[in-house]
């Protein structure tokens, strides 16, 4: 079995690319890409007042509200009303995107990714899964609240691990399982 583990204690905040709240990286593809050159990308990012999101020209997003009262985004010219946690929203993220929080401070689940790259899906899981991994693809495991454990490992709040083969999961908390399959994989 392959499986890194990235703990939340070891994430260093980074402002956003428009300035206007900061980040926690979790993982990208090419591991060491940066802004410009990802294949896919997951991180924890802090909302902490109203004002336009970052665009990323041919990338996807799937954001995943894990704290707050929410958001109000007007996504291209839509309205999308974001209040529940731990529902996945997706939307594209080269389209002019702008948040009203709704009462103070949110975290995101954020997932990004290069839509002629990489094919991409985020389920929120409670209890027992099973957690596959398609031919060629990558599993990343956050556990957004409680716990999560597989194979004697055990993720706290917003820990993650990496995973190349099929695992039993126990999520003790809502938790994010988010399958990343490259394109013609």
């Amino acid at each position: 079995m392959s499986v890194r583990v990235l703990r939340a204690a070891s994430r260093e905040a980074v402002p956003w690319k428009n300035g206007g709240g900061i980040t926690r990286e979790i993982a990208a593809w090419p591991q060491d890409a940066g802004m410009a050159d990802f294949a896919w990308r997951i991180s924890l990012a802090e909302v902490a007042a109203d004002g336009p999101f970052s665009a990323f020209p041919g990338v996807d997003r799937i954001l995943t509200m894990a704290e707050g009262a929410g958001m109000d985004l007007t996504v291209g010219g839509e309205r999308r009303l974001v209040d529940t946690c731990c529902v996945p929203q997706h939307f594209p993220g080269d389209v002019a995107t702008h948040c009203r929080l709704l009462g103070g401070r949110v975290v995101n689940f954020n997932v990004m990714y290069r839509r002629d790259r990489t094919s991409t899906t985020v389920a929120v899981v409670r209890g027992e899964s099973a957690v596959t991994v398609p031919p060629g693809g990558t599993v990343v495991i956050v556990a957004l609240d409680g716990t999560a454990s597989f194979d004697g490992v055990t993720l706290g709040r917003y820990d993650a691990a990496v995973v190349r083969s099929p695992v039993a999961l126990l999520a003790e908390g809502q938790t994010a399982v988010v399958t990343l399959l490259e394109a013609g994989a």
